[in-house]
């Protein structure tokens, strides 16, 4: 389990079927080899680790449900290591599981923030409420508008300057994950009907 409160953003060293390489430095204190990191919000399983960097295999599905496929030597990525049963929940419940994909539309610098529009899947907007959390490449965020097939969020200058999201260009896509608990009562609801 994560929080959505990027530690750090690293650099993609090696990329290729199946495995992925990331340079990082903070998310290696304490790290060993079978710990948990997210990776633009998808959970990874450390499999080789040096002193500069990290290693994992990718399975064909996160490929299929995630941007981490199209990543390349160079490329930015968010970087969180796993909850630890004695941290602090700063951001909200995040899984590391990528549900789908979405697409930048547009930033728009709006005071201190920037304001981030995305295309995202019917089944995302379903479980996404104004004013509840989404997890967007595996930063916790909070819907400040939505309509019939984007959402709107607001990313503050912490965000802008500790996150990938503002290297990214219209046109990009993103990994999402909406609200657990939004998923677990509309299931409910929808099996006592």
């Amino acid at each position: 389990m994560f929080t959505g409160i990027i530690e750090e953003v690293g650099s993609v060293i090696e990329s290729g079927e199946g495995r992925l390489r990331i340079g990082c430095r903070t998310v290696l204190e304490g790290t060993r080899v079978g710990d948990s990191i997210a990776i633009n919000g998808v959970d990874l399983t450390v499999v080789k680790m040096d002193s500069r960097s990290l290693s994992f295999d990718c399975m064909p599905e996160t490929y299929r449900r995630s941007n981490l496929g199209a990543l390349q030597p160079g490329d930015p990525v968010n970087l969180e290591r796993s909850l630890q049963p004695t941290s602090r929940l700063s951001g909200h419940i995040v899984r590391g599981v990528v549900e789908a994909t979405g697409e930048l539309l547009s930033l728009a610098e709006e005071g201190d923030a920037t304001i981030a529009r995305y295309r995202v899947p019917p089944d995302i907007l379903r479980h996404t409420v104004v004013k509840g959390p989404i997890t967007v490449d595996g930063v916790s965020l909070t819907v400040i508008a939505k309509d019939s097939d984007s959402l709107t969020v607001s990313l503050v200058s912490f965000t802008q300057e500790h996150t990938n999201l503002t290297q990214k260009k219209p046109g990009d896509t993103v990994n999402l994950e909406s609200d657990i608990i939004a998923r677990y009562v509309d299931q409910l609801l929808s099996e006592r009907g």
